[in-house]
This record gives structure tokens, C-alpha cells and sequence, in this order.
């Protein structure tokens, strides 16, 4: 879709989201209803995390299938009108779409992710979108440059996180095509869809 909504003008659509990688009310984020984040989905992985993230990761608690965070926090929605949607198409637009493999598993203190190789065209992204509003860095910038990342737990302890790596290692390497930048929001409780711009195009 061409950064048009996906439901109706006035509540976000269904489907699944891909949410962003620190969770949902209550887990070390004010997540007012409207924050919204733009995130890649890579739903071809999202069948050897799935498990896993269900128990350990925060935000699966709260909506989404397996994804990339390309920017969180990003503008509430009720900011979000026709000039920033147009924004938004442009900047996708001039990049193309690109394949991803995650063929190992990394870790931040206390989360355990898979490593989304190349990380060139991640990066990109959210530099251009950090750039084009600057008063919303990556996860507020707290973290200065995080690396692209696709979290698989962020809780159960290392115990947890090494039989998670452990099995995982088994199903990778895995490969995804990413041609779409989804836009969502957190609304009554959960990460949803609302709009989506393709890349390239």
C-alpha cells in the first residue's frame, strides 16, 4: 500500500504489527495510547522466534510479529497528518527494498536478538528518518547508535537466553525480503497497523 491506512480513517486495522522492541505500558516505557514506531516486519522468521518471544519478549505480550525497529518512539498520531505522511512516502520511496538474513544471535545486557545482516540498509533508514525529525531519536536517545536488532527475549535470565540461542542456532540461517516500512500505533493496550510505505517505489 502506498502509505495509505489499512482500515478506516478513524481506528487502525487489524492485522498483525510489528511492534517495537521494548514492549508495552508498564515495562520501562511511558507509552501513552497514539505513540506510534516504525518498524520493518520479517514474518519468514517469525516462525523460529515465535515460541520464544511469546514468553520472553515484552513487546510480543503487547501485539506484533517478528520485526526490525527502524524508529521508536516516533510522532503520536494525532501529529501524524497528510504532510508527514508525504514525508514519509518520500523518504521510503528513495530507498529500495533489500533482503535480510539472520543467520546468528548477539546479545545487549539482559536481551538476546538475532543479527540482521546487511545492517546498511537498517541503518539507513532510521538515519534518514532521525534526520528528517530530529527531536525523535532512536529510542530516545538513550542508547546512542543501537545496532539493528530483532529481539527474541528481553526477560527469563541468561539461563532462558541460552536455550533459546541454543535451539535457534539449529533453524538459521533464515532470510527475509523487506519492502515495506509498517507505521504503528499502541492503542488500548496493544501494538496495531496503521499505515505501511513501500520501499522503492
Amino acid at each position: 500500500m502506498d502509505g495509505t491506512q489499512v482500515g478506516r480513517d478513524d481506528a487502525p486495522a487489524t492485522r498483525p504489527a510489528a511492534a517495537p522492541a521494548n514492549g508495552g505500558a508498564g515495562e520501562g516505557w511511558p507509552l501513552a495510547p497514539g505513540t506510534t514506531a516504525l518498524s520493518v516486519a520479517v514474518p519468514e522468521v517469525d516462525a523460529v522466534v515465535r515460541g520464544w518471544r511469546a514468553r520472553y519478549d515484552t513487546a510480543a505480550r503487547y501485539g506484533g510479529v517478528a520485526h526490525v525497529t527502524v524508529l521508536f518512539p516516533f510522532l503520536h498520531r494525532d501529529r501524524i497528518g497528510a504532510a508527514e505522511r508525504a514525508a514519509l512516502r518520500e523518504v521510503f520511496a528513495s530507498r529500495p527494498a533489500f533482503t535480510l538474513t539472520f543467520a546468528d544471535c548477539a546479545r545487549f545486557p539482559g536481551v538476546l536478538y538475532l543479527v540482521p545482516e546487511p545492517a546498511a540498509p537498517l541503518r539507513a533508514l532510521t538515519a534518514e528518518v532521525a534526520r528528517r525529525w530530529p527531536s525523535h531519536p532512536p529510542y530516545g536517545g538513550l542508547f546512542g547508535e543501537l545496532a539493528p536488532h530483532l529481539t527474541v527475549a528481553n526477560s527469563g535470565g541468561e539461563g532462558v537466553h541460552r536455550r533459546a540461542e541454543a535451539h535457534l542456532r539449529k533453524h538459521l540461517p533464515v532470510t527475509a525480503r523487506v519492502d515495506l516500512v509498517d507505521l504503528v500505533v499502541h492503542e488500548e493496550g496493544r501494538w496495531l497497523p496503521w499505515l505501511d510505505f513501500p520501499l522503492g517505489r
